[in-house]
């Protein structure tokens, strides 16, 4: 991104975010206590009573206020933090984790016998899983116990607007680094300075295959999902020759595990970036110029990249797109028409400003007074589960719950394809879904010693409060939220156990 742009849209997202502020705060909807469930339940992972009384407290609009704020480097409690203190992605750098795994791949083969051999690829397979067991502690971790539930539910959003598969190359290792260097950071602040960091992050190159990219041989696949999945659009107004073009512009840009810099032509002086694993090799880039969205981009190197991004957010069809997944991840399959325009105006108005973006949609009535309408995912359903019914808990191996999303079909990392897992209740209702979500719901319901006792994965086990199975303290209010069947049905339980599963398997718990 160059300065010039840096400078005109940090100054024009000032001046419209401002302007939005303040007419949305004119529009700020009183929430009764239903609605302010609703609107928690959709705000972030699953309503719990402190996140309640703080919305009661504040009120609505200083709360959203409050979430667009968030800090992705803000401390979690302190035995959630702890454990993620004591993991190797927060105690190593990406460089040495990335090269101790590489060495592991390289000697998988020398040692002389074959049961030597097989201990050899087990050890580097081992190092691979561990990064995403890692990440996956991690982000449960923070899903389930941060405070800034925003944050925490719009990270997960962009990782699968920007999906990588974690059993290609060594993505494995660089998931983490993906999170927490080009998506979080970047979750609620500019979406053109996120799409950048994606750009040049080793997980997205590798993934889409960029990194074979280059003269003479140009591969297009990272340029056809940055325009179709990741900005304008599958409808967005763009051609065959814009995704040839722009995979023109990518050539040169790869990942590097060597330490040291290649040797170039003296032509090629100070045209080589590298920026940790990443690098643009001039040697390898296409210097001729090219035409993209009618367009000329002169042949420079680089640079040439951040031009093309700053065309694609300025597009309407970006605005329209990207509106519109937001719409419906945080509110409905089919959100309303005239907030996703609203939307779409905003991120225009503010060059792709994430929190101009987001006011509309969670200042609209909807947001927080239409009934439920959005069928859970999995993730949704599962982290929805706990935060209700064990709130004051502490998981110590997660595990369980990375396992229980696996068997429901949205493992975290797990999506082999690009486009993400699917927003559509559609792909998430089926009679077997539903049957494995009834086992899993009684398994909850039993409370699952296995997440709150057990050790936490690759973390000291923290001292926490004495475990137990109590009535959540949100049960008055997810009560007053049921239809007349269901409370009935609740009312013949004759244990907190049974109570939240019976809870859990309920149709009301099943949308948000």
């Amino acid at each position: 991104m160059t300065p010039a742009f840096t400078r005109r849209a940090a100054l024009l997202a000032v001046a419209s975010s401002a302007a939005l502020l303040a007419a949305c705060a004119s529009l700020t909807p009183q929430l009764d206590a239903p609605a302010q469930l609703r609107a928690a339940n959709r705000i972030g992972w699953g309503a719990n009573q402190a996140q309640l009384d703080q919305i009661a407290r504040l009120g609505w609009g200083d709360y959203v206020e409050q979430q667009l704020r968030a800090d992705a480097n803000a401390p979690l409690p302190t035995f959630a933090q702890d454990q993620i203190a004591a993991l190797d992605i927060s105690s190593k750098p990406l460089l040495q984790r990335v090269q101790e795994v590489e060495t592991l791949r390289k000697n998988q083969d020398k040692p002389p016998t074959e049961p030597e051999r097989v201990a050899a690829r087990q050890a580097y397979q081992n190092a691979l899983n561990k990064g995403t067991r890692e990440a996956t502690h991690r982000q449960l971790l923070r899903a389930l116990y941060s405070e800034q539930q925003l944050l925490e539910h719009i990270s997960a959003f962009w990782f699968n607007h920007f999906n990588v598969h974690q059993y290609k190359r060594e993505i494995r290792v660089l998931v983490s680094d993906y999170e927490d260097r080009a998506l979080r950071p970047n979750a609620l602040g500019s979406f053109r300075q996120m799409l950048g960091a994606v750009a040049r992050h080793p997980a997205m190159l590798r993934y889409l295959d960029n990194d074979q990219n280059g003269i003479p041989k140009v591969n297009e696949n990272y340029a056809r999902e940055l325009l179709e999945l990741h900005t304008l659009g599958v409808d967005g107004g763009y051609s065959q020759r814009d995704v040839t073009e722009v995979a023109r512009v990518l050539t040169g840009f790869s990942v590097r595990l060597e330490p040291e810099d290649p040797k170039l032509p003296a032509r090629f002086n100070g045209q080589y970036r590298r920026d940790g694993l990443f690098e643009f090799n001039p040697a390898r880039h296409d210097f001729g110029d090219k035409q993209v969205l009618g367009q000329i981009i002169k042949g420079r190197g680089a640079d040439e990249l951040d031009q093309v991004l700053d065309l694609l957010v300025a597009h309407p069809s970006t605005a329209r797109f990207v509106s519109r997944k937001l719409g419906q991840y945080f509110l409905a399959d089919q959100p309303p028409a005239e907030i996703v325009d609203r939307m779409a105006v905003a991120f225009q108005k503010s060059n792709g400003d994430i929190k101009a973006t987001l006011r509309p949609l969670l200042y609209s009535s909807e947001f927080a007074n239409a009934p439920p309408a959005k069928f859970k995912d999995p993730q949704h359903y599962l982290l929805s589960s706990l935060r209700a019914g064990f709130e004051g808990q502490a998981m110590l191996n997660s595990q369980p719950l990375a396992g229980w999303l696996r068997r429901l079909g949205q493992g975290l990392y797990d999506r082999q394809t690009p486009d993400g897992y699917p927003p559509m209740a559609a792909a998430w209702n089926s009679a077997g879904q539903m049957s494995v979500r009834f086992e899993i719901a009684r398994q909850i319901g039993g409370g699952v010693p296995a997440l709150f006792k057990g050790e936490a994965a690759d973390a000291p086990k923290p001292a926490p409060a004495p475990y137990k199975l109590d009535a959540p303290p949100l049960r008055p209010r997810l009560e007053a939220s049921l239809g007349p069947a269901t409370r009935s049905a609740l009312a013949q339980a004759d244990s907190p156990q049974l109570w939240l599963a019976l809870l859990l398997s309920s149709p009301e718990f099943m949308v948000r």
